[in-house]
Formats: structure tokens, sequence, C-alpha cells
């Protein structure tokens, strides 16, 4: 009996010390870890009767050692506020706020108009003063005017991926949230209520013994890390501005993505904007050309079209048709982009020589009901990629009788496509006929410390991997073959690609003779690819063939890609196709 009685007493004891212990780590963290946002908001509801403190989470960029490089962060200073009944000169407060604030401060006339608003007692005339000039500010003690802690949204790399991180602004009811990009997609992760600081602990303790060490909303709050590389994007940023001014293109894009998971290590629209100057920055570059336009890509749509029919078993690679430069579709013209006949010719010229003729011939021999079966699966829905409002394909043509909408669509023109959904289809192919979801976001770093990793790994499967592979021979031969003369073949090294140039239409039912939209598409190492990269430049003038105007970036990129991760080769010198 006892010895029964003194095990309850030890259990109990335990409880206690447990319970002591529980209470302890959740004081200090409360003490500790969040102390500074206690002295922040004791410090904003002391002078302005509220607890408003600007809070979010911070989203980084990672670089390929690993490390984290924050992209958007908080940036912390002083706001100044008046007290329009204690103000006793409104001059001399005007202008002792203006040797530290300038550039943020109401304007002389606006200041001096709030100041007579007798009734009110907290008033923000000027923010984000640095330390420095806050402190000095509040060391003068003037009678009705507060220097208060404030944070701010501040994006260290200025333009770096503005696109894709987004922006913070008010929205509705008054309340900064994220607007665009993963400021917006990610809001509820990186956003932060301030009601952890408020709750009664004894409630929360006794409550949900779930929640001793953190608030329950830890579960989905916290930082987010990127897949975007910031020497990649950097160096892809570059690349796009030098294209885009060199032949005066209304806008350039490009995705460099893992074909393999779908981790997009680059992703960028020229023009970029600096997100901490919104200012002066058009409001129509907030949004994300490459998830939300749709764009007739021209013949980068070939591998597609050609791998269709492979796994449709309707062509082998050994297959001919006899080309004769022009044919009559539906009373329309289809010609190559020489106009020449090619005479009788096997499947890999037409992705070699980039023949139009040869794609309509492909597009009849699969028949419609199995074309667009084909291409609804590819691109019939979104790709679900972690950013906000991605557009849909515009694929009416193919749901039309006349043959000619099937013909022109098997070499990009008269159906749209985004391209994020275009570097997926085309990804299918050097994936072994798998297509992955693209996404931006790898982790969610929680503020309890636990990193969650984000599942991605949802594969749908387009093609066999025996026709993927088939069509990435071909792409394979046009870089050693035919890019800039055969000179584009690295001899240790197998890449695949293939240049698009489209037709941009009139406005008029028709197509412009003399305005085009670029694209180029390639993945390395051919057979085992590490990246694939998707290049566009919209209405390049004074130029006609995308293979004039990206492959040399693309060259570029692959070299540089080679370099920095130090990718092995995966041929000898003689060798151009796999064994």
């Amino acid at each position: 009996m006892r010895a029964q009685f003194r095990s309850r007493i030890r259990l109990i004891l335990s409880l206690i010390v447990c319970a002591a212990f529980f209470i302890l780590l959740r004081l200090y963290f409360i003490q500790v870890v969040q102390g500074h946002e206690y002295v922040q908001k004791a410090d904003r509801q002391f002078a302005s009767g509220g607890n408003g403190v600007f809070d979010r989470g911070s989203i980084y960029v990672v670089r390929k050692d690993g490390a984290l490089i924050s992209a958007a962060a908080l940036s912390t200073g002083f706001l100044v506020a008046i007290n329009p009944q204690t103000l006793t000169d409104p001059e001399a407060a005007y202008a002792a706020i203006a040797v530290v604030a300038s550039s943020t401060l109401l304007s002389h006339d606006a200041f001096l108009a709030v100041t007579t608003k007798k009734n009110q007692v907290y008033i923000e005339v000027a923010h984000r003063l640095t330390d420095e000039d806050g402190r000095a500010l509040a060391a003068r003690a003037i009678s009705g005017v507060h220097v208060l802690h404030e944070n701010w949204r501040y994006y260290p790399g200025g333009s770096l991926a503005a696109q894709s991180i987004g922006i913070v602004s008010y929205g509705s009811g008054d309340v900064l949230a994220g607007q665009t990009g993963l400021e917006a997609k990610y809001d509820g992760t990186l956003s932060r209520s301030g009601d952890l600081l408020y709750k009664n602990f004894f409630a929360e303790l006794f409550s949900n013994v779930g929640n001793l060490l953190v608030n329950a909303k830890d579960a989905r709050e916290g930082n987010i890390e990127t897949t975007i590389e910031p020497e990649i994007q950097t160096r892809l940023e570059n690349d796009l501005a030098k294209v885009n001014e060199r032949y005066s293109s209304k806008e350039s894009g490009g995705i460099i993505m893992d074909p393999s998971t779908g981790a997009i290590v680059a992703l960028a629209s020229y023009p970029f904007y600096n997100e901490n100057d919104l200012q002066n920055v058009d409001p129509t570059l907030f949004g994300n050309p490459l998830v939300e336009h749709v764009y007739e890509f021209g013949s980068i749509m070939k591998p597609i079209t050609m791998t269709s029919a492979l796994d449709a078993g309707v062509i082998t690679p050994e297959t001919t048709y006899t080309d004769t430069g022009c044919i009559t579709v539906d009373t329309k013209s289809i010609c190559n982009w020489d106009s020449k006949a090619r005479g009788v010719i096997p499947m890999q010229q037409i992705i070699v020589q980039s023949l139009n003729v040869g794609a309509s011939w492909i597009a009849t021999r699969l028949g419609q009901d199995t074309f667009r079966e084909y291409f609804t699966r590819l691109f019939g829905q979104k790709t679900g990629i972690d950013l906000p409002n991605e557009g849909h394909a515009l694929l009416g043509n193919l749901s039309k009788p006349q043959q000619v909408g099937y013909d022109t669509a098997a070499f990009g023109q008269g159906i749209a496509i985004t391209p994020i959904q275009m570097i997926r289809a085309l990804g299918a192919i050097a994936n072994g006929g798998m297509m992955v979801q693209p996404h931006l976001v790898s982790a969610v770093r929680l503020d309890s410390g636990i990193v969650r990793k984000l599942d991605w790994s949802k594969k749908t499967p387009v093609f066999s991997a025996t026709a993927a592979r088939e069509t990435t021979q071909m792409m394979t031969a046009l870089v050693d073959q035919k890019l800039e003369g055969g000179k584009a073949m690295i001899p240790t090294m197998s890449v695949a690609a293939k240049t698009g140039t489209a037709q941009l239409i009139d406005g008029h039912g028709g197509y412009f003779s003399d305005h085009f939209f670029h694209s180029f598409v390639g993945f390395f190492p051919s057979y085992n690819p590490r990246f694939i990269i998707l290049l566009y430049t919209n209405d390049p003038q004074h130029v006609e063939y995308a293979s004039e105007t990206l492959d040399t970036t693309f060259l570029g990129l692959v070299h540089f890609l080679i370099d920095y991760y130090q990718i092995p080769p995966d041929r000898g010198f003689a060798t151009t196709t796999p064994a």
C-alpha cells in the first residue's frame, strides 16, 4: 500500500516538474524569442491606442551550396506620428522632422492641415526613418511628436526575380498583404496576425497541451525557401535584358527548370522593376507574363507533335514522306520557312530543318481526335505552379472540323500557350515521357523551427520513354549538325534543342509578314537532363529567325550552367548520338 502511495506521489511530482518546465520554456519564447515584438507593440499601443505592427515572414532564394539568401525581409526603423492636441509649435515640429524624413514626410501644407484636427490624438506623418535618424529625432523630445518603431517590407535584391517574389501593399480592408507573386500565393504562410502576443497563456496552456511551445498558427506561419538560385537568376536576367535591348523587343522572357522535378531555378521577364521603388513602376509590370500570358510559340511545338506521333505509333524514326515545300489545306497555303521542297526525307529532318510541311503531314497521320487528345492532355489544364493568376491555353482551333487548324497547331501557330505550360510539356520529352509540376517553393521554415518540405513529386505519364528518347535524338542532331552550322556542338556534352519563329497576329484575323515571336528550347545532357531552358523574345526588330536572336544566349547559358554546377561530360569527342 505504501509503495503504491509513493508511486502516485512520484507521478504527481513528475507531472508538476514537466508542467513547470514547459511553462518556463514558454516564458522563454515570450520574453526572449518574441521580446522585441512585445516592445514594438507596447510602444505603438502607448502612443496610438492600437497594437498593429507590421510583421511578415521572409522569402529566401537558395544558393547551390544550400545557403539561404534573403529576397524579401523586414526592415526596421522608425515612423513619426503627431498628437494635434499636445503639439504646441507645428512649424518648428515640421522643420525638425524634415531634417531626418524629407523623402517620406507629408508636404508642408498637408502637415499643417492635419495639425488642426484637435479631435485626434495620433496621426502618422512620416515613415521609414533609419535607426540613427529616428533616435536623433526622439532625443529632441518635441511636444506632440512621437517617434515609434516601425517595420516595412524590404527586397534586398531590388529587381531580382521581382515578378516571382511579388509585392506587399494595402488590399481590401486597408490591410497590408501580398498582392502578386509568391507574396500573394503564400500570404497565409508569410502573414502574421499578431494575436499570439495577446493570448492568455494559462488559458492556452490548459486548453490545448499541443500549443505549449508554439501557437497553433505556427503550423502554417513561417518563412519560405524557394528553388530560385540567385546566381542563375542574375545571369538569366542580364541575358534577357541584352537580348531585349539589342533587338528592341516588346518583351523577353525565360525559364530554367529541372525537368525531372519541376524545380525552377530561374524565371524572369524583361522589362523588370525595382520592388523597393513601386511609386515609379508601370503597374502592368506587376504581373508575370511567363505564367499569365499566352503566345503562339512556333516551331518549338514540333518536338511535341513528333513525340505524340511516335507515341501513338503512326510513325517511326525511319518513316519518310515527300516534302513538296508548300501544300494547300482547306484553301490555306502552308509552306516551309523557305518554301523549298526537300523530296523524300525521314522524320528527323522535320526537326533538324524545321519543316512546316512535315509537321502538317504528321498531324494528318495522327488524325484530329488523336491529335486533340495529346494536345489537350499536355495543355488543356493549368500546370498548378505556385504563382497566382495562371492563364489558360487557347486551343479553340482543335475543336473545329477544319484540318488546317490541326496542321498549323502542329508547328505552333493558331493555338496559344503560356510559357510555363510550354516548358512543362517539352520537359516531358526531356524526362522520359513524364510530365512534372513546375514550382518555385521547396520548403516552409515554420516559426516553431520545423522545416516542412513541400511535396511536388506528382508525375503524369504523357509519352512512352521510347518516343521521348527518339525525339531527343532528333533534337540533339539539330544542335550537332544544324545550329550555327554545326559549330554549336559541344564535343563532351550532348545538347537537345529546337528553335521557333511564329508570325504575330495582326488583329484582323491574319498574321503580320514582318513581325515575329521568337522562341528557343533546349535541355542537357540530352539523355539525362539536368536543366531545360525556355527562352523567348516578342517582336524583335529587323530580324526574322530565332536562330539569329536566341541561339547565342541559349548556348551561353548552357556553358554557364555546365561550369557553375560542374556537370560531368556525357559523351566522348567522336560521339553525337547515344550508343
